[in-house]
């Protein structure tokens, strides 16, 4: 009974993390800013780095459903 909403927010977690990292993938690639009004350097290191949880968490989600 406990596995459906973990794997409901295991799913989420890895879509959102796996989005955002390719966003932000992208962003630098076409050297765009990832935000406006923010140092370039600083908000990719901190949308890798929740990227990076957002994925972790989901893939841990996943492993105890």
């Amino acid at each position: 009974m406990e596995s459906g909403p973990a794997i409901f927010a295991g799913t989420a977690f890895v879509l959102f993390g796996s989005a955002l990292l390719l966003w932000t993938a992208v962003r630098l690639r076409l050297r765009a800013p990832v935000a406006h009004s923010v140092s370039p350097v600083a908000f990719a290191a901190l949308s890798l780095l929740f990227g990076t949880a957002a994925l972790g968490g989901g893939i841990w989600c996943l492993g105890y459903a």
